[in-house]
């Protein structure tokens, strides 16, 4: 597959003649890499550079057309400022204002209270006198407007940008629509609509002195070239395979680099070309309003703070008080956008190293080899891995990318990329050791303390276990005494608290610990005892769990167990009694040696249950009194869900997996559970 040439040699078994041996050398491993991982780079590269371009258009056009809604919704504010009571004059208003727009523009004017249409240009909204209440296939934009205010008050009450204040739309192919609210007493009142023609936006390759072909076949010559001097005879093997490995790789680093660079400039390029023909736009809008008062409403005095906006209405700040481009501000804010453009090619980069790589160093070709030989068997697992990809390897790894972010539900519209905060979701949750402070009232636990949650845990953990594998090894035993009558119908009872779903058997376990109508409750009564409150104190609700989740768990010890003994020989025991070893001793010196690599495993799989064991601690005591019996999982989950903070809950969770990867490796390797045991 790598190496054509020594595979037609070796299954025609050909004659050596110079051409095959010039096709030899020239199908050789490290040229196909490097051929391969330039074209890989540029092929992508240009992708990702084309939808940068297009994304740089296509914010142009939207920028721009924001300005002249902007623009629009402020002289509508100044109007119904001097004409509070009478509006029907505006649509004469709106009408001149979009006569001096140059294209086919088109503009509606909305309030929202009494869902009114005050004035409008479009054809279809003529069809009554203006101002009139909106139609009921006009119920759209009310709702649209009941949105836009929504969303200000939302963004206004909490802080946060989260919600966009402007709407940005594209009804159709060459078309673009921006809906800005508009101001009465300071508040928002309705919005308009201006609606105007826009160009298909681009998306160009970026441009280089020389062709794409040049840049991907000239470094692969080079290389060839110098493969000629390394190896006369075409065979690259030994060292000299890495030496053309080293060397294609600075020959596809030099390409890459020199791409890059042309890329980066080509995008410094067209951003300021787009910065500038916004700033020409507003410098136009200015000239075209000015003198657009009609009856003592004021033309707009428009700013760039005011008109050049986001779609939170922030200003953009990239130009300056007069209108002209502001180059460190359009310099910073290029920064932001060619941010991930440049991790992208950074990528490209990693990318075409690897292909490299697995081609120049001969793992393409052992890669052939093994396929060839165990084709059936890997024919097999493809559906399995297919599917461990989708539905556990992928969301694995994003979460753990996530976890370097601080996504909360306020940015889930931003891409990762531009949430990226490293380390630190794991500094704040291992670097707050404050479990405990000392206050007037004397040491109070932190209990949403991160280390506190972890004891809980260990707790909670080390507890289960025990009791599960103490029950199930008394149970086990009990069961596989010899002669035991009834034995079949003591193992189908003992075996249902682990068939019923755990979920039923929670929801079962908290009604029984009810303070008022629990019956462990009215049990205590009944014997002249007063009803506990189970779920106020740390202690109690802890109990209330563990008693859940030991009825939950012995059932399956106890089957573990209870299979390791029945393969242990009687031989065993009968050659321990005759020696004169007593029950214990054969206890201690041959069930539990022979059970050890039936039972570590399980204890294990059981602590990593446990460990994760969600459904009883949420719906049993739901980590009460104020979450001081949370563990670890449901404390990820409540971050997530309850405060909604993603990309902290996803880093909670990758901790556990590293405790719990740890846990394994060291229990496996101390224990040695898993080697063969000699009798």
């Amino acid at each position: 597959m790598t190496d054509l040439a020594h595979i037609l040699v070796e299954k025609r078994q050909a004659p050596d003649t110079p051409a095959r041996r010039l096709l030899h050398f020239v199908l050789q491993p490290a040229a196909l890499g490097l051929l391969l991982a330039l074209l890989a780079s540029v092929f992508i590269g240009n992708a990702f550079y084309r939808q940068a371009t297009f994304t740089l258009d296509e914010g142009q056009q939207s920028r721009a057309a924001i300005l002249e809604g902007s623009a629009l919704a402020e002289f509508v504010t100044a109007y119904l400022a001097a004409h509070p009571d009478d509006p029907s004059t505006l649509q004469a208003a709106v009408t001149d204002w979009v006569a001096r727009s140059p294209g086919d523009d088109q503009a509606r004017v909305v309030r929202i209270g009494g869902a009114q249409l005050l004035a409008s240009t479009y054809a279809t909204d003529q069809h009554d006198a203006l101002p009139r209440r909106l139609g009921k296939e006009e119920k759209w934009l009310f709702d649209l407007g009941k949105e836009l205010r929504a969303a200000a008050d939302t963004n206004r009450a909490e802080g946060v940008f989260r919600k966009p204040q402007i709407d940005v739309n594209r009804p159709a192919d060459g078309r673009l629509r921006i809906s800005v609210p508009y101001l009465v007493d300071g508040e928002i009142a309705g919005f308009v609509q201006h609606e105007v023609s826009v160009a298909k936006a681009a998306a160009t390759a970026p441009r280089a002195p020389v062709p794409a072909w040049l840049l991907v076949l000239a470094p692969v010559a080079i290389l060839l070239a110098l493969a000629f001097f390394v190896n006369r005879t075409g065979g690259v093997a030994g060292p000299s395979r890495w030496i053309l490995f080293f060397v294609a790789l600075g020959l596809f680093s030099a390409a890459w680099y020199f791409y890059q660079g042309r890329a980066m400039a080509g995008l410094e390029g067209l951003a300021a070309s787009r910065n500038a023909e916004v700033a020409r736009t507003y410098q136009d809008l200015r000239t075209r309003v000015a003198g657009l008062g009609t009856e003592g409403a004021a033309a707009p005095a428009g700013s760039p703070a005011t008109w050049d906006v986001d779609v939170f209405q922030r200003p953009r700040a990239l130009l300056g008080a007069d209108g002209s481009p502001d180059a460190a501000a359009a310099a910073k804010a290029l920064a932001q956008f060619t941010g991930p453009f440049q991790r992208a090619m950074w990528g490209t980069l990693a990318l075409g190293v690897v292909i490299l790589g697995f081609f120049a160093l001969g793992v393409a070709r052992k890669l052939r080899e093994t396929l060839s030989e165990y084709r059936a068997a890997y024919l097999y697992v493809t559906p399995a891995m297919l599917g461990m990809l989708v539905l556990v390897f992928f969301p694995f790894l994003y979460g753990i990318t996530l976890s370097f972010t601080g996504q909360t539900i306020f940015n889930t519209n931003l891409p990762l990329s531009d949430l990226w905060v490293g380390l630190q979701n794991y500094v704040d949750i291992i670097g707050d050791t404050a479990v405990a402070k000392h206050t007037a009232a004397g040491w109070v636990i932190n209990y949403q303390n991160f280390y506190w949650t972890l004891f809980i845990t260990i707790c909670w953990t080390v507890s289960n276990v025990a009791i599960g594998v103490f029950l199930g090894m008394v149970l086990a035993l009990a069961l596989n005494t010899p002669g035991l009558r009834f034995k079949a119908v003591y193992r189908v009872l003992l075996i249902l608290p682990w068939a019923i779903p755990n979920y039923i058997t929670a929801l079962i376990w908290k009604a029984l610990f009810h303070q008022q109508f629990g019956a462990i409750n009215q049990a205590i009564q009944m014997f002249g005892g007063e009803p506990v409150k189970w779920f106020d104190g740390v202690f109690t609700s802890f109990l209330t769990g563990l008693a859940t989740n030991g009825w939950l768990s012995f059932p399956f010890m106890m089957v573990v167990i209870l299979g390791g003994l029945q393969s242990i020989s009687a031989d065993m025991y009968e050659a321990a009694t005759v020696e004169g070893a007593t029950r214990s001793q054969q206890f201690w010196r041959i069930t539990l040696p022979l059970l050890k690599p039936t039972l570590i495993p399980a204890v294990i799989l059981s602590v990593v249950w446990t460990f994760n064991m969600f459904n009883v601690i949420y719906l049993v005591s739901g980590g009460e009194p104020a979450g001081a019996n949370e563990i670890l999982i449901t404390k990820a989950y409540k971050i997530a869900f309850e405060e909604y903070r993603y990309a902290y809950s996803a880093a909670y969770s990758v901790v556990i997996f590293l405790i719990l990867l740890v846990y394994g490796v060291f229990q496996t390797r101390m224990t040695r559970a898993t080697e063969a045991v000699n009798a």
